[in-house]
């Protein structure tokens, strides 16, 4: 799917302003079509994964902006001050939490979530665990400080609107090929309905964990509910950003 300026800019949250800044500082993956900037999903995807894990030119970070999070609109006519604008909580209150789950390597973890998940989501548990791994085969979702999102290369979801996050803590951090080689405690598997939500989720969960608080407060495991509650009072406060 190719993606233009003013598709950016709103599913990274920034103005085009700022996207027009990166292309001529050329920050940002893009290319020309009749003379207009054209973008790849998979690029932005590739970029945005980079950048989290300070592999982005000259130590940029495109997290570092002022990002202000309004509605992602998944149905026709919803507005951006209706209930489309808690976009992560709903995905992750769809996707559910699964706590302790046992595992000695990421090729283990991925398909014992997938068989207690996938079935909820109306996916087949062994494709999409067959889908995962490719993913990482590629490059590891792992995003450093102990966080990964695995996700697989295309949309799997067919519905508008039923994106999905499931939150996973293993029983113990396990290895998952990351960068700073910290294991992973918390994992995010994230499964949408097109390419543009996809971005917009994986640039939040990028966004949340950059932050300290976030890190500490996800390491230590907390109950489903007081996720969920911490994800959308966070999802609150950066609307309000200013």
């Amino acid at each position: 799917m190719d993606l233009k300026i003013k598709d950016v800019a709103e599913l990274l949250n920034v103005s085009e302003t700022t996207i027009r800044r990166w292309l001529k500082d050329g920050k940002i993956p893009a290319y020309q079509l009749n003379h207009q900037y054209r973008f790849s999903r998979g690029e932005i995807e590739d970029w945005m994964m980079k950048c989290k894990l300070n592999l982005g030119k000259d130590g940029f970070s495109p997290f570092e902006e002022k990002q202000i999070y309004p509605a992602v609109e998944e149905e026709p006519h919803a507005g951006r001050g209706g209930t489309q604008q808690f976009s992560l909580y709903r995905a992750m209150h769809k996707g559910g939490v699964l706590g302790d789950i046992p595992a000695k390597n990421k090729t283990q973890l991925i398909k014992t979530v997938m068989q207690k998940a996938a079935p909820r989501l109306g996916l087949d548990a062994d494709l999409m665990s067959e889908l995962l791994l490719d993913r990482e085969a590629l490059m590891s979702t792992a995003l450093n400080s102990g966080i990964a999102v695995p996700h697989p290369r295309d949309t799997v979801l067919e519905h508008p609107g039923s994106d999905a996050i499931i939150t996973v803590f293993p029983e113990k951090p396990i290895d998952y090929d990351a960068l700073d080689g910290q294991p992973v405690h918390t994992l995010f598997f994230l499964f949408s309905s097109s390419d543009k939500t996809h971005l917009h989720l994986l640039s939040k969960l990028a966004h949340l964990t950059s932050q300290p608080e976030s890190l500490k407060f996800l390491a230590a495991k907390p109950s489903p509910d007081a996720l969920l509650a911490y994800i959308k009072e966070w999802e609150a406060k950066i609307r309000h950003q200013t």
